[in-house]
């Protein structure tokens, strides 16, 4: 059995649902558009991948999508909406939180700079179980399932990428890991992760 050091999580569908449609219907209410507008001005645009990339800061990030979505957006509206269609998984939280009273726990999700910086008003439950211990794609300029932006999250943690076992409900996010030297876990159902765990 390889040595795990931590076990680094995905957010969205492994420690909470995330349900895009929920914060597209609550943005087009606050911009007076159509859901359809809003969708391909932020994510058929492809400006949401290129800020989880890292190409902006949190502040402009959040000027850029107002502008393309056409209202003054404030920090307030869009951390409200993005927090409308989070759902935390109680059961997964707990899991990672008994996790922790042995081993290192973090989390790696794809996202911007403003959800790092805003992560304790749109998931509460993420620094209650994990700390300073969540890091944004932006952070490290690549996305999942790139594997340097694996290699360089476990360097700031400071630890080597053969001792890091990664959860994450994608299939390509987890080839991506492999790819980065991780053992890997491909999520489907607690019990079934929770095995893992207790193998290793």
């Amino acid at each position: 059995m390889p040595q795990i050091a931590l076990v680094l999580f995905d957010m969205n569908d492994v420690l909470c649902r995330y349900d895009r449609a929920v914060r597209i219907a609550e943005l087009a209410n606050l911009a007076g558009r159509e859901p359809d507008d809003i969708e391909t001005a932020i994510w058929r645009s492809g400006y949401e991948d290129r800020a989880d990339a890292g190409e902006f800061g949190a502040d402009e990030y959040l000027r850029g999508f107002g502008e393309r979505i056409g209202t003054a957006l404030t920090a307030r509206d869009w951390v409200a909406a993005l927090h409308a269609s989070v759902t935390p998984i109680p059961e997964a939280l707990a899991l990672a939180e008994e996790l922790a009273r042995t081993m290192r726990v973090a989390v790696l999700t794809n996202n911007n700079l403003l959800v790092a910086r805003e992560i304790g008003n749109i998931f509460p439950g993420i620094p209650a179980v994990f700390g300073s211990a969540f890091h944004v794609s932006a952070e490290f300029c690549a996305r999942k399932p790139d594997p340097e932006v694996y290699r360089r999250c476990v360097s700031r943690l400071g630890v080597q990428t053969s001792e890091v076992l990664f959860v994450d409900d994608s299939p390509a996010n987890v080839t991506g890991a492999e790819a980065a030297g991780m053992l890997a876990h491909r999520h489907t159902a607690l019990e079934t992760l929770a095995e893992r765990l207790r193998q290793l």
